[in-house]
């Protein structure tokens, strides 16, 4: 039986949402991956607010085996949601997150291992056979990858594949809401990691539905957006406001510039002051955006570094 004061190797993560059908034969698959780990593992399960008998089989093998843990929410809050919550209770120095629905193969965890020790910060899976439907999920995946790739800099034949290898200490840095779970890689190498992909096996779902749909696509869409202003901008946010608050101020400036022209003027010149006062203005605001920016970003307790050795 693990002692609590162990330390552990190897945290897996899993979270699930109407998976009952799959959650037994999941955990024996598991369990037989990790009885070869000669090193103390945990499997953290997160229930994201299951209405299907999920959650009674967590608590179950929760009870009847101590690496097994289970989380469970009160409703459904989504899978970075899921994600971060075994991420924070993970205790690891390696942090293996898979999904629950059968399709990744926890017999591929090995191998991320074994390509984790050789130097690097995260293994990304590659479903490079992918047992999908073709228009519904390889389509639209092979498009999102395309566009995730050139946007994050990060390239990867498939950014969406959730299993995936981490560096605890490095994983347990970055912050996870909306769909980021998608962006894990590239928030990690805004941290400075060293990442990696290999080919892993993917299976045809057998039992349940798929979670994914094309309502999803205008979040991920923002939280891609999000994410490349915190790659630019995380660390001095004043630089990103002051490129607009510059324009603002040239254009009232501008003005200014114009009202010499048409002083006799007097309905161009109400136009004019109008202009000159609104980009004046607004030129101030974003200044001062972006220092309250800076403020929340010096006064958070989020480091600007992670110290990989003595």
């Amino acid at each position: 039986m693990m002692k609590a004061e162990q330390k552990i190797y190897l945290s897996l993560v899993v979270p699930l949402f109407n998976e009952a059908a799959n959650v037994n034969l999941l955990a024996e698959r598991i369990l037989s991956v990790i009885k070869d780990i000669d090193r103390a593992c945990e499997v953290i399960f997160i229930d994201d607010g299951s209405t299907d008998g999920t959650r009674d089989k967590l608590r179950h093998l929760a009870g009847e085996h101590p690496e097994f843990h289970a989380i469970l929410f009160r409703a459904n809050f989504g899978q970075s949601a899921a994600m971060a919550a075994g991420f924070e209770a993970s205790r690891g120095e390696v942090v293996v997150a898979m999904d629950g629905d059968l399709q990744n193969d926890p017999a591929d965890i090995p191998i991320l291992l074994e390509k984790l020790e050789q130097g690097y910060d995260v293994v990304s899976g590659w479903r490079k056979d992918r047992k999908d439907k073709l228009i519904g999920r390889k389509i639209p995946s092979k498009i999102a990858n395309r566009l995730i790739c050139s946007i994050t800099d990060v390239n990867l034949h498939d950014t969406g594949c959730s299993l995936k290898a981490f560096r605890g200490n490095v994983l347990r840095s970055i912050s996870l809401y909306g769909e980021m779970h998608r962006f894990i890689p590239a928030l990690m190498r805004m941290e400075g990691a060293k990442i990696a992909e290999i080919p892993v096996r993917h299976h045809p779902r057998i039992h349940g539905s798929s979670k994914y749909n094309l309502t999803r696509t205008f979040r991920v869409l923002m939280d891609l957006t999000t994410l490349r202003l915190f790659m630019k901008h995380l660390h001095n946010p004043l630089g990103f406001f002051a490129a607009f608050s510059f324009f603002c101020l040239l254009s009232g400036m501008l003005a200014l510039t114009g009202m010499i022209f048409h002083y006799q003027s007097p309905e161009k010149l109400n136009i004019l002051i109008t202009i000159a006062v609104m980009f004046l203005s607004s030129s101030f605001m974003f200044i001062f955006l972006g220092l309250i920016g800076k403020m929340i970003t010096n006064s958070g307790r989020r480091k600007s570094y992670i110290i990989d050795g003595h």
